[in-house]
């Protein structure tokens, strides 16, 4: 039977959904939402029964029909020695019964998916060691004008970090926009960087899903968040790390003013420092340091799953950005560098738990950096040069 989130637990509900259940008995505002349980003899193949379909539908009734996020919930992400980051499906901005149940197939199946495997054969963590299975979790979508995401301190004397951007958190966690910058470091001193957020995505209120626009030049030269909304995600952030009872990656979105925790899970891999901007030598690029480590390679240009077969080992990966799917990339490259993103995104996150450098919005990185031929890059100063 299904769960609601409130009463959502690890053995039942998966990561994702235990960890916001557990924000939601501490009183947080986490969006209501239920869990569908991972059973074998729920259907046919990764279909739901009959009376699970029924229990869906009094689910949807109970929240007053809203447009939801179908997300995975699988038991072996989330965790503190793997985050599983992108690598299972979610679907944003579905309405109606048959909707979340053609959704709840997609985030089931995204379990078997090439990807998915790729990252657990990569990963240090002994996935064989937790039960599998993928419970999924439906919630109410925030219809959010800035999201992102936010790193709690690992060491008392570390910053909070923010990443924010325009519409929903897709664009901050997909690396598809370079976000805003925020840290908060002891007494509340706040620091910024603004980023350069060229597009945003928000819910499609005609055809359903999600749609991307470009943002205007004024938005995208704006701060999304003043420093009073810095303060309250990071004074929020300390209280999700008391109740997780460790550091935690938290994905938020603010409505109207109003703040919403959408994910909180483990930091698995320490962030690199951000640098103090200094003058580079000529032919040096910058862009954000996203994961330690420096290393020598071809540089080799990735626009689309057609040039996949060009990386060799030992490549450098030049790309636009890193969508989920290019996760088997991570396994043969030594190095990535992105045109956009920030260090807290999904590609970012598994470029640590890989232990492999990368570098991530590096302005017009593509045009730069020459293919084939050899560049170094430096993951924790965020620099590229040539070899």
């Amino acid at each position: 039977m299904l769960r609601r989130l409130t009463d959502a637990t690890l053995e039942s509900s998966g990561g994702k959904a235990a960890a916001l259940g557990a924000l939601l008995r501490a009183g947080l505002p986490v969006p209501d939402g239920f869990v569908i349980p991972h059973h074998p003899d729920d259907g046919a193949g990764y279909g739901l029964s009959p009376q699970l379909r029924n229990e869906v539908a009094g689910e949807l009734a109970r929240l007053e029909d809203p447009v939801v996020a179908v997300r995975s919930s699988a038991l072996n992400e989330d965790t503190a020695d793997a985050s599983a980051a992108g690598q299972y499906e979610s679907v944003v901005g579905v309405r109606g019964v048959e909707g979340v149940c053609e959704a709840t197939v997609t985030c089931r199946t995204s379990a078997d998916a090439p990807r998915a495997n790729d990252y657990w054969g990569r990963t240090p963590a002994d996935a064989s060691s937790r039960p599998a299975g993928m419970p999924v979790l439906v919630q109410r979508v925030v219809a959010a004008d800035v999201s992102g995401v936010m790193f709690t301190p690992q060491r008392p004397e570390e910053p909070t970090r923010i990443e924010a951007s325009w519409g929903l958190g897709p664009s901050v966690v997909g690396g598809t926009v370079t976000p805003d910058t925020y840290e908060v470091a002891a007494g509340s001193s706040v620091s910024h960087r603004v980023g350069s957020k060229q597009t945003r995505i928000d819910l499609d209120t005609e055809r359903g899903g999600v749609a991307t626009t470009t943002v205007t030049p004024r938005q995208q030269q704006a701060r999304t968040l003043d420093d009073d909304a810095v303060l309250a995600l990071a004074t929020l952030g300390m209280r999700i790390a008391a109740i997780q009872g460790g550091p935690q990656d938290v994905e938020w979105a603010v409505t109207e003013g109003t703040i919403w925790l959408l994910q909180t899970r483990p930091i698995t891999a320490a962030l690199p420092v951000m640098p103090q901007l200094a003058p580079t030598s000529t032919g040096t690029l910058r862009g954000t340091p996203a994961s330690r480590g420096t290393v020598t390679g071809t540089a080799r240009t990735v626009r689309g799953p057609s040039d996949f077969g060009l990386v060799e080992p030992g490549d450098i990966l030049v790309c636009p950005y890193t969508d989920p799917a290019w996760t088997p990339l991570f396994r043969i490259a030594a190095g990535v560098v992105t045109a956009t993103g920030g260090a807290l995104s999904h590609a970012a996150i598994v470029a640590r738990e890989y232990r492999i450098p990368a570098v991530v919005g590096v302005p017009d990185a593509l045009n730069l950096v020459t293919p084939g031929r050899r560049v170094a890059i430096d993951g924790a100063a965020g620099t590229i040069t040539p070899a």
